[in-house]
């Protein structure tokens, strides 16, 4: 048990060390469908390879990215149509760890009018087990906690707690790092206050049950949101309340032991997300190392820029290696606006 305990310690560490945080490649097919139609590129799966394999060989990317969270077809997709060689192994041979998601999505919550709760625990032994046959090294499951009149109420927030509570458990009994990702969503008009709230109330509950499920905090992973106004509030905050507020609710509710806490970009656009990273490492040493786990952020001008055409590889490329630099610098309290313009 001693050894699959410190196994879980060193992979939950590399993934936050030396400011390099996680790509979140793991879009479902109906998202990266959303995103490839604003480019007016096909949802096709040859594309969807072609795509996330232009990501994964970026030359120096691993100097920024520890880790990549793929999604189900990714982890079993070779790098060519024809080729042997898988997408695992490309992210493996790049010095990265590879990582799965592993929910089967928010469903509707009964009796509780606009919420929901993520499902997936049903198979999920059996489907560890497989992931870490391919090559899986952790895994993560996301709930999602919205903010409106009268929400989120408690019931959601213990269900989602339970949740992944079961699931960090069973990843840890089969040997993946669990990523535990509460996100209470950026949607609405509320102020920064009641994200707070939100966020504390979240937090709570799950590392709660996570401990009551006797989950080995030094083995995984906490991902979450920054404590942020709702994307429609009219009481907008600057970076340094982010990262003030967004410290202090962590400070009350995540054990020291846990050995790093990524943040989703949650509806940030992709400078917004680096400077509030930055600004939160700015504010001094914490119990824990604070990087990031982005996925559109990290994604979005690369996606642009590839627009589908070979030809344009190199270009896109560019563009992503300059936004994880940008990010990396952020992870470690060292961004500067002048870097966006840089190589």
């Amino acid at each position: 048990m001693q050894a699959t305990a410190d196994a879980l310690a060193t992979v939950a560490k590399a993934l936050v060390s030396g400011g390099r945080g996680i790509l979140a490649a793991d879009e479902s097919d109906g998202t990266i469908a959303k995103r490839f139609d604003k480019i007016g590129v096909e949802n096709t799966e040859e594309n969807r390879r072609s795509y996330r394999r232009m990501l994964f060989t970026t030359e120096g990317m691993p100097e920024f990215i520890s880790g990549v969270i793929l999604f189900d077809e990714t982890i079993r997709q070779t790098a060519e149509a024809r080729g042997s060689k898988t997408l695992v192994q490309v992210i493996v041979d790049q010095g990265m760890i590879p990582g799965i998601k592993v929910d089967k999505g928010a469903k509707p919550l009964a009796n509780a009018p606009g919420e929901t709760i993520t499902e997936g625990l049903d198979g999920l032994r059996a489907r560890l087990i497989e992931y870490g046959g391919m090559g899986a090294k952790f895994a993560k499951w996301r709930a999602v906690i919205s903010i409106d009149q009268g929400r989120p109420t408690q019931r959601c927030i213990d269900a989602n707690a339970e949740a992944l509570a079961r699931y960090a458990a069973l990843c840890q009994e089969e040997g993946l790092v669990p990523m535990v990702e509460p996100e209470v969503l950026m949607d609405g008009d509320h102020g920064i206050g009641a994200c707070f709230d939100a966020t504390e109330r979240t937090l709570h509950a799950v590392f709660d049950r996570l401990y009551g499920h006797g989950v080995y905090f030094e083995g995984m992973l906490l991902k979450v949101n920054m404590v942020v106004p709702g994307s429609e509030c009219k009481d907008q905050v600057d970076a340094r309340t982010i990262a003030e507020q967004t410290l202090a609710c962590l400070r009350r509710t995540v054990p020291a032991a846990v050995p790093g806490i990524v943040f989703l970009s949650g509806g940030q656009s992709d400078t917004q997300a680096t400077v509030n990273l930055d600004a939160i490492n700015r504010m001094g040493q914490q119990p824990w190392p604070l990087s990031f786990s982005y996925g559109r952020a990290l994604q979005a001008a690369a996606l642009t820029a590839w627009n589908g055409k070979p030809a344009n590889i190199v270009a896109a490329q560019k563009q992503f290696y300059r936004r994880a630099k940008c990010t990396s610098a952020a992870a470690r309290g060292r961004y500067e606006p002048a870097m966006e313009s840089q190589g």
